[in-house]
């Protein structure tokens, strides 16, 4: 591949309605679209980082400095590019910037893709035709609120349920679920709200036989996870901690996980997605695919590397209405019956941005020709 041309976009988009989770609020996601020009195709990435430094270190204005000023240049000090797997290569000696590095990654991996006439599922080595879904659910202002949303989510097809906790919104809350709606896959996501102090509360989640409880403690820590797995029966997931192979190689080593939720955003892209599936299906040790509240250009990747086979349990790639009136993409993406999203078997990603959208939710673009 020869790489003419990359432009990027400062975007923003409304929630249907705001989002909560244990450090805030969102009522909009603000992310970067990237598009990378050869002579024929265009590949679409899109960087996940959050307006604020809440989930990680990155917001969309260092990611838009990372980027411009030198991951692109990086790119562009190549006259081709062979594989997809060489840009992480080339990105190693720029330290952690994930998120920056994932939005080229994956507009590459697109990219690649659609000039050989494959869909980025096939090129990872996907093998599924269909990938199940699952609801996430922000942090509601009491159980009746979450338990009518519950509902209303479970009557539109899904079939697992995960539920965002915090200190004081947590056991009735999935108490309330679990007796309610009976043996529904249900999962809760802390986004590392708690401490071992907290190991009384961990008790109590533990007798309500959840799939899994995500991020309990401090997002840097694998120590403190293992000693709370070893007393768990519940499975706890390492999503913040796990930004690379290495990673979770050391995690899985400790046993401070059963399964590892993969955000491509959080660990720069599709190649090391896919590295970190690999190794962790060489230890029997279960994947899925976490979201970042995705438009659905993330999500188009999400569901390609959600096709291979070691992701086990159902992913956080809702359907496009979940988020947004509109979803940027065209068509825009849809659960059926049971839940299952279609792999797209088109060259790339399978779908297309949307223009006039596109133009219209920029407030600000950059392009940079080789």
């Amino acid at each position: 591949m020869k790489i003419k041309k990359i432009v990027l976009r400062k975007m923003k988009i409304d929630f249907k309605i705001p989002f909560e989770v244990s450090f805030g609020v969102m009522r909009n996601k603000h992310f970067i679209a990237v598009e990378v020009h050869s002579k024929d195709h265009i590949g679409y990435g899109d960087c996940s980082a959050f307006e604020h430094p809440y989930y990680n270190e990155e917001t969309i204005v260092t990611s838009w400095h990372i980027i411009q000023d030198f991951l692109v240049p990086l790119i562009f000090s190549k006259d081709v590019i062979d594989h997809p797997g060489e840009i992480a290569v080339l990105f190693s000696h720029i330290r952690r910037n994930k998120m920056a590095k994932s939005a080229l990654d994956c507009a590459i991996w697109d990219l690649y893709a659609k000039e050989n006439n494959i869909s980025v599922s096939k090129a990872l080595g996907g093998t599924r035709e269909k990938v199940e879904t699952g609801v996430s659910i922000g942090i509601q202002k009491n159980p009746d609120d979450l338990m009518r949303i519950v509902e209303n989510h479970l009557n539109e097809g899904y079939h697992r349920v995960k539920i965002k906790i915090k200190p004081g919104k947590d056991l009735v809350y999935l108490e309330g679920v679990r007796k309610h709606f009976g043996d529904i896959m249900l999962m809760a996501d802390a986004n590392s709200a708690y401490t071992l102090d907290d190991m009384e509360l961990f008790k109590a989640l533990d007798t309500l036989n959840l799939l899994m409880i995500e991020q309990p403690l401090s997002h840097d820590d694998i120590v403190d996870h293992a000693k709370l797995q070893a007393v768990l029966k519940t499975r706890i997931c390492l999503d913040e901690s796990i930004h690379s192979v290495e990673d979770a190689r050391k995690a899985i080593e400790l046993g401070s996980t059963k399964t590892i939720n993969i955000k491509v955003a959080r660990v720069g892209g599709l190649t090391e997605a896919k590295k970190i599936h690999d190794y962790c299906q060489s230890q029997h040790i279960p994947v899925w695919c976490g979201g970042m509240l995705d438009t659905g250009i993330a999500r188009a990747h999400n569901v390609a590397i959600a096709s291979l086979p070691n992701y086990r349990f159902p992913g956080d790639i809702p359907a496009s209405t979940r988020y947004w009136k509109q979803d940027v993409i065209f068509p825009e993406m849809t659960i059926d019956k049971n839940a299952m999203i279609d792999v797209p078997d088109k060259a790339g990603i399978g779908f297309d941005p949307i223009p006039e959208l596109m133009e219209k939710l920029s407030y600000e673009k950059k392009e940079f020709i080789k």
